[in-house]
C-alpha cells in the first residue's frame, strides 16, 4: 500500500522543516552524568539468572579475566556471596594475589564501601552484589570516574 505523499514533498524535506521551523529547540540534550565518547563506561551491571552451576561458571571467567588486568591495582569484591570461597576463588583459577575481598560491617553500608574503594583509585575494578536504585548507579558511576576505576554490579538469579 503507497501513501500519498503531501504536495509531493518526501519526508525527509519535511522532518528537515519542522527541525529549522523551531531552531531554538535543542534537538539532543547531552546528560550531565555521561562520560565523553571517548572514555569507557565507569559503571556496569551484569543480571546472571540460571542453574547457579552455570552463572558460577560464567563469573569465575569474568573474574579470571579481570584478575589477570595488566593494570598493577586490586580486582576488588564488596560483599560477595558466601558460595565464592577462598577454595573457590582458587579452583577458579583467579589470580588470588590480585583479589581484595572487602565486607560490609557496622555502619558502613555495601554501596558506602563500594563507593569508597572506588574513590581511592587502588583497585582497577570494584564488583559488588548490590540490588541498587538509579541513585545508587549514579554514586558509583561518579565514584569510579573519580578513582579511575571501574564499577561492576553483579546480580544473581
Amino acid at each position: 500500500m503507497q501513501f500519498p505523499q503531501s504536495l509531493g514533498r518526501s519526508q525527509l524535506p519535511l522532518f528537515h522543516d519542522a527541525i529549522l521551523a523551531n531552531p531554538a529547540a535543542p534537538i539532543l540534550t547531552e546528560i550531565e552524568s555521561s562520560p565523553p565518547q571517548n572514555e569507557p563506561e565507569a559503571f556496569s551491571e551484569l543480571s546472571l539468572r540460571g542453574a547457579s552451576g552455570h552463572c558460577r561458571h560464567l563469573l569465575a571467567s569474568i573474574l579470571r579475566e579481570l584478575s589477570e588486568e595488566l593494570d598493577a591495582r586490586w580486582l576488588t569484591l564488596i560483599d560477595a556471596p558466601p558460595s565464592l570461597t577462598q577454595a573457590w576463588l582458587r579452583e577458579s583459577g583467579l589470580n588470588r594475589e590480585r583479589i581484595l575481598l572487602l565486607q560490609s560491617r557496622g555502619e558502613q553500608s555495601a554501596l558506602e564501601l563500594a563507593c569508597e574503594a572506588l574513590r581511592l583509585g587502588r583497585s582497577h575494578t570494584v564488583v559488588s552484589w548490590i540490588r541498587l536504585s538509579a541513585k545508587a548507579r549514579q554514586q558509583l558511576a561518579h565514584a569510579a570516574r573519580q578513582g579511575s576505576a571501574q564499577s561492576l554490579n553483579i546480580l544473581l538469579g
